[in-house]
C-alpha cells in the first residue's frame, strides 16, 4: 500500500508540528517528512527523534515539490509564515494549519497559498517542545476544519480522510463559527487559570494557600502550566471571541454572588452546572489517561522516596506517574498516579501501614 503523500512538509517544528509529523511517520502516511524552523536546535533536535526526514533552516526550491504543507508556527506568526512561503510554494500543493485561531489564519492564506484549508486539532500538554512531540497526541482527538467559500471541495474531503488516518475525528465549521467556540472551551478557561494564579500569589496569604491548593485547584487551573507565549498569542489572536465570552462569565458571576445570600437559588444553579458537566462526552487520549492519584507527605531524608517506589514494587501495584511537590525546607511531598482505582487503593493501604500519611 502506497502513503498517501510522497513529501509532507510541517513548517514550525514545536509540539503539534512535531507530533503531526510523527504522526505521518509512524502511520506510513508519506514517503518523505520535511520539517522546517528557523530555530537550529530544534532542527537538530527533530532530527535526532525522528521527528522528520529532512530538515531545512531555510526555504527553497524543495517547498514546490510537496505534496502536503502544514503549518504549525505559532497562530500569530502563521501570516508571517505564509508570506514567506508564497513565493516558492506550487499551487499543486495542500496546505492546512494547527492554529487554535482560525479566522485570521484562513484571510492570510486564502488566495496566497493555491489549495488551503484552515485546521486545529483539539490536542495539546503542559509540555511545549519537539522533544515533547508524540503521534498519540492526535488519537482520538477532535481535528476542526474550517473552509471557506474558496475551499474546493476535492481538498476538504482530502484533509478529512487524513485526520481519520491520524487517529483524529475531522469536524468541519466556518472559521468564524471555530472561534466563538474555542474563545469559550479553550481560551476562556486559560484565562481564567491565569486570573486564579494570579490571585493565589497575590494574596498576603500566598505560602498557605500554596500548601493548602488541592486537586480541585490543581485541576482547573492546569493549562496555566503551558508554555505563556503561545497560550498569550492564541488569546490575543481570538481577543474579539475571548472578550464576548468574559462579559458573558462575569453576568455569571454576578448571578452566582447574588446566589449566595439564597441557598436554594445556589443549589439549582450548581445542579444545572453539574448536569452540564456530567454530560461531557469522555474522550480516552492514549497520551493522557486517567489518573487516580495520592499525594504523599515525604520526610527530608535519604531514601524515602526510593523505599516508597520499593514498598509499592514488592506489592505489585504499578506507578504510572510521579511528581516530587517541594514545601518549604521541612519535608516535602509526592505525588502519585495510577492507572486503575484499584491499584490507588492498594498503594493507600500499603503506604499507610509502612508509616506515611497519604491524602
Amino acid at each position: 500500500m502506497r502513503p498517501l503523500y510522497a513529501k509532507a512538509g510541517v513548517f514550525g517544528v514545536g509540539l503539534l508540528g512535531g507530533s503531526v509529523a510523527l504522526g505521518l511517520r509512524s502511520r506510513f502516511l508519506a514517503e518523505e517528512v520535511h520539517a522546517y524552523d528557523r530555530d537550529p536546535a530544534t532542527l537538530e533536535a527533530a532530527q535526532a527523534l525522528g521527528v522528520a526526514t529532512h530538515v531545512h533552516h531555510e526555504l527553497g526550491s524543495w517547498v514546490a515539490e510537496l505534496d502536503l504543507a502544514i503549518l504549525a508556527a505559532p497562530v500569530g506568526a502563521i501570516p508571517e509564515l505564509v508570506n514567506a512561503i508564497a513565493p516558492v510554494a506550487s499551487p499543486q500543493t495542500l496546505f492546512t494549519d494547527v492554529g487554535s485561531v482560525k479566522a485570521p489564519v484562513v484571510a492570510a492564506a486564502q488566495g496566497r497559498l493555491g489549495r488551503f484549508v484552515g485546521g486545529h486539532p483539539m490536542a495539546g500538554s503542559e509540555r511545549a517542545g519537539v522533544e515533547n512531540a508524540h503521534a498519540g497526541l492526535l488519537e482520538n482527538a477532535v481535528w476542526v476544519l474550517t473552509p471557506s467559500a474558496e475551499t474546493q471541495a476535492e481538498d476538504l474531503e482530502e484533509l478529512q480522510v487524513l485526520v481519520g488516518e491520524l487517529g483524529a475525528y475531522p469536524l468541519v465549521v466556518p472559521p468564524e463559527l471555530h472561534d466563538h467556540l474555542v474563545a469559550r472551551v479553550s481560551h476562556l478557561p486559560y484565562v481564567l487559570a491565569v486570573a486564579l494564579n494570579l490571585l493565589v500569589a497575590g494574596d498576603e496569604q500566598s505560602d498557605l494557600l500554596m500548601f493548602l491548593a488541592a486537586g480541585g485547584f490543581r485541576d482547573l487551573t492546569r493549562v496555566a502550566s503551558g508554555s505563556p507565549r503561545m497560550s498569550r498569542d492564541m488569546v490575543v489572536e481570538n481577543r474579539q471571541a475571548v472578550r464576548a465570552a468574559l462579559a458573558d462569565l462575569r453576568r455569571q458571576l454576578d448571578r452566582l454572588e447574588n446566589a449566595l445570600d439564597d441557598p436554594e437559588s445556589f443549589l439549582r444553579l450548581a445542579e444545572s452546572a453539574k448536569r452540564t458537566r456530567d454530560a461531557l462526552p469522555v474522550v480516552k487520549r492514549s497520551l493522557l489517561p486517567v489518573r487516580y492519584e495520592l499525594v504523599v507527605q515525604v520526610p527530608d531524608r535519604p531514601g524515602e522516596l526510593a523505599r516508597i517506589t520499593t514498598a509499592l514494587g514488592e506489592a505489585g501495584v504499578n506507578i504510572k506517574d510521579i511528581e516530587v511537590l517541594s514545601i518549604r525546607d521541612a519535608g516535602g511531598a509526592i505525588r502519585l498516579g495510577f492507572g486503575e482505582a484499584e491499584e490507588k487503593a492498594a498503594a493507600r493501604r500499603v503506604l499507610t501501614g509502612i508509616g506515611y500519611r497519604v491524602v
